[in-house]
């Protein structure tokens, strides 16, 4: 389907999907203790526009997105991410299934791939490979991306690079965190030009909920659609476990 997106409107959770997209890597989830050698989370989010890397994927409309996540203590994890999605040939569905490794204490690193799966039209499929770094500088959080497509039929036999770097800043004493991302994109999903997106947004953890709301732009105003790419407000509301 995302060649539909391509064309119609184009490679996650809360903010996660608006800014870097779709699923979040095991280093992205909530920490929490395991009792044994297998850890499993998961969650639901609901947002008012489904961004990915700054574009609108379900057309300014709002998306449900469940995702679940086993996480082995020696860094292992897999995982399923979803989203409903805008109109589109298949069955308006995007599933993503993500594995890699993730670990380190200062600094933290993920390595990771995810299959891009549109039941219905599944010549839309295609897989990405993307490598994290992380680390905390006082109450900030800072990281990295890089996000490689290699040539695919689906992809137009043509490869695609996202480079991004995001920034979360917790305000003491309080529920609220400040968050921040940039990135850059060039190649397959990009008509062979380079995109920039951008966005600024908070959250606050209310209730075991985790509310959201980010500014989110581009250097463009449509990529694959007409104005799937102008900037916009994104609410969104998660609970995970």
């Amino acid at each position: 389907m995302r060649k539909t997106v391509f064309k119609l409107a184009a490679a996650c959770v809360a903010l996660g999907s608006i800014s870097a997209a779709a699923p979040a890597f095991a280093q992205e989830e909530a920490a929490e203790e395991a009792e044994g050698p297998i850890t499993v989370s998961g969650g639901i989010a609901v947002v008012s526009d489904y961004r990915f890397r700054g574009v609108s994927l379900s057309d300014k409309d709002f998306a449900v997105q469940p995702y679940l996540t086993v996480k082995h203590e020696s860094g292992l994890y897999a995982g399923v991410w979803g989203s409903n999605l805008a109109e589109n040939a298949g069955d308006d569905v995007e599933v993503d299934l993500y594995a890699g490794f993730a670990g380190g204490d200062a600094v933290t690193y993920d390595i990771g791939a995810t299959y891009y799966l549109y039941p219905g039209v599944s010549s839309f499929n295609y897989v990405e490979f993307t490598g994290k770094l992380g680390t905390t500088v006082g109450p900030a959080t800072i990281g990295g991306q890089l996000s490689y497509v290699p040539s695919q039929d689906n992809t137009g036999n043509t490869d695609n690079i996202y480079v991004a770097t995001n920034a979360a800043i917790a305000i003491p004493d309080s529920p609220i965190t400040i968050t921040g991302s940039v990135g850059l994109e060039d190649g397959a999903f990009t008509g062979g030009s380079s995109k920039l997106d951008w966005s600024l947004g908070a959250t606050a953890a209310v209730k075991g909920f985790t509310l959201g709301v980010a500014y989110v732009d581009t250097d463009r105003r449509s990529t694959f659609a007409f104005k799937d790419s102008k900037a916009g407000v994104v609410f969104s509301v998660a609970y995970g476990f």
